[in-house]
């Protein structure tokens, strides 16, 4: 198990029920997910403690599956769930999303922890900064 963790926040205009929602039915989640050049063909959610996930993640060179498992589900305001990238990848990851409301919208903070090495963490941060900016784009549409 790795012992790094990595904190990303991104202040979002939208209520914790609408962003938690994207996160968690799949129809939404394909609308934003993913940082720039990567695209979400397809998602399943088993929304439960227990159930399971699985997130496409299209690049041009191919595809590449995230799975795992919910912990906790505390809707509108945080999911804890197990992280795996592609079948054979470790399975002792764990993200924490958080979504505390604020005058102006939500503060949505992702939590990624045990990940192995900085190569990893720095990957994975570039990847949430740009998923988050998509979340903050689909936002942004759904209101206009």
């Amino acid at each position: 198990m790795g012992d790094l963790t990595l904190v990303v926040r991104r202040h979002v205009r939208a209520s914790p029920q609408a962003l938690f929602d994207a996160w968690t039915r799949p129809e939404l989640l394909i609308r934003w997910w993913g940082p720039q050049g990567v695209t979400c063909p397809e998602a399943e959610v088993d929304l439960r403690p227990g159930g399971r996930y699985a997130i496409a993640n299209e690049t041009p060179s191919g595809t590449l599956w995230i799975r795992g498992e919910f912990l906790v589900i505390e809707a509108p305001n945080r999911l804890v769930y197990t992280w795996r990238v592609g079948d054979d990848g470790p399975n002792d990851q764990r993200v924490t999303v958080r979504f505390e409301p604020r005058e102006d919208g939500t503060e949505v903070i992702v939590l990624h922890e045990h990940i192995a090495d900085q190569a990893t963490a720095d990957d994975h941060e570039a990847g949430w900064q740009g998923c988050l900016e998509g979340l903050a784009v689909w936002a942004a549409v759904r209101e206009g």
